[in-house]
């Protein structure tokens, strides 16, 4: 992990963005999304993770987290850790007709760093940013799709947490 940035205050609602290595689109797949799913929910848990919104996109997921509890560096490294695993573990399994392209391209990232793993899943590190208020900037990482143009409005985007905020809008019923 890099020792340029680091989370001040666990406290405190933190953005952070977790990018897949060379920004390969590789969460387009109901199972991926399952394991992104599951090891949140495992470190909210059994980490005392709080995620107070999320998104994910192809190549990268971007959350607004904090913890009460365990650090946030050390409940993101242990989440990458495991999603990798889980990723090639389904890449391997899944009838995926990208199978050897991405495992090449992860494998090549891993032999760059020579960490003495066979797949590199995750760029290193993270860039944390401490927010103020985590309702105002949820709404900007909830738009992210739209930007993409992947949809034409936030709600039309399944895998993010938009859903949450817009039932807890009066203005949105």
């Amino acid at each position: 992990m890099s020792q340029r940035y680091k989370v001040i205050d666990n406290t405190v609602p933190t953005f952070v963005a977790l990018t897949i290595i060379d920004w390969v689109d590789l969460f387009i797949r109901p199972a991926y999304f399952r394991i992104l799913d599951d090891s949140l929910n495992y470190c909210i848990a059994n980490k005392g993770l709080t995620v107070h919104a999320y998104v994910y996109m192809s190549s990268h997921i971007q959350p607004i987290t904090s913890s009460q509890e365990n650090g946030l560096q050390d409940i993101i490294r242990d989440f990458k850790k495991h999603t990798s695993k889980g990723f090639i573990k389904e890449i391997k399994e899944l009838l995926e007709s990208r199978r050897e392209c991405l495992l090449a391209k992860l494998n090549y990232a891993a032999k760059r760093v020579k960490k003495g793993v066979s797949y590199k899943v995750w760029k290193d590190g993270y860039h944390p940013v401490i927010l103020d208020t985590s309702k105002k900037i949820a709404q900007c990482i909830h738009y992210n799709p739209v930007a993409s143009e992947l949809v034409y409005h936030e709600r039309d985007w399944k895998n993010s947490s938009y859903a949450i905020y817009e039932e807890d809008n009066p203005e949105n019923n």
